[in-house]
């Protein structure tokens, strides 16, 4: 049991804030990362958008600023790892300090294993692990040597928590991205770094539109979302930004190494689906 004196004074609604903070969000100028930009700016936090889309990147930042807060666009390839330190150092220089990183450029092509080959199989590693631990690697250096501790999130896939076909090599990068969370937490928590990871599943955007409009006999499209996820739609960007917000603040200071489903439900269900009546079944016909 913890001594009254090393014990942290209770919560309030304060604490949820992320005022005066600095975040990085990579991968942050579309989607799920733009969703988490401008949220964390709502709640107080000054954030930089590394994005290999300069265009988009500074249209971010641009919201960002709209908000009150600083934002600051940096072109980033999260591959390359120079580019990577490059811009965590000129984020520093920028914006004084590093609180928050937000792992969230990644990326797929959708095909059997088979056909996808070397190319392919580097091309998802490349982008899925680089674009992870690079980051990682030079913002934990930025905060141990800051010694206010901080908060690293990372944005898997409810694909690495089950078997995916036509995503083989992707799921497999998401289901490493969880692995390394936990590893990272206990190697960071003695410099009181948070390690957290995140697993949305299908997530309103251009993406799933396109997704939709040319792969519908696999999504099913909104029917099919209806009859699947227990929450019956699809999750907006702003609904993966929420728990965001709460693992990077105070409210999320004795959370690390864990993974949090944003997922509507649909890791709970396993496979069970509603029918035509409405009934949930595992085998609809």
């Amino acid at each position: 049991m913890a001594s009254q004196s090393s014990m942290e004074v209770p919560f309030d609604p304060s604490h949820i804030l992320l005022t005066d903070k600095v975040a990085i969000v990579t991968g942050g100028g579309a989607g799920i990362g733009k969703g988490i930009a401008l949220a964390f700016a709502r709640f107080g936090a000054d954030v930089v958008i590394a994005d290999k889309n300069a265009e988009a990147g500074e249209q971010v930042a641009d919201e960002v600023s709209q908000t009150g807060r600083r934002g600051v666009a940096i072109t980033t390839d999260v591959r390359d790892f120079a580019q990577v330190q490059a811009m965590v150092e000129a984020s520093v220089e920028q914006l004084g300090k590093i609180d928050i990183l937000v792992n969230n450029a990644g990326g797929t092509r959708m095909a059997p294993f088979l056909e996808l080959g070397e190319e392919g199989w580097k091309r998802h590693i490349d982008l899925n692990f680089g674009g992870l631990f690079g980051p990682t690697d030079a913002v934990a250096k930025v905060m141990i040597e800051q010694g206010t501790g901080g908060s690293i999130i990372n944005v898997a896939s409810i694909e690495g928590t089950r078997a995916a076909p036509l995503f083989s090599v992707y799921a497999a990068c998401k289901a490493g991205m969880l692995n390394f969370t936990r590893t990272m937490a206990l190697e960071l928590g003695d410099h009181n770094i948070r390690v957290n990871a995140i697993t949305p599943d299908v997530v309103d955007s251009p993406h799933l539109a396109l997704f939709d409009q040319h792969f519908s006999y696999l999504s099913g499209g909104e029917e099919g979302r209806r009859r699947a996820v227990p929450l019956s739609r699809a999750c907006s960007p702003d609904e993966i930004a929420g728990p965001c917000v709460f693992l990077a603040s105070e409210m999320g200071r004795y959370i690390t190494g864990t993974t949090l489903a944003i997922d509507g439900g649909t890791e709970a269900s396993s496979g069970w689906v509603r029918d035509p009546q409405n009934r949930w079944t595992l085998f609809p016909t």
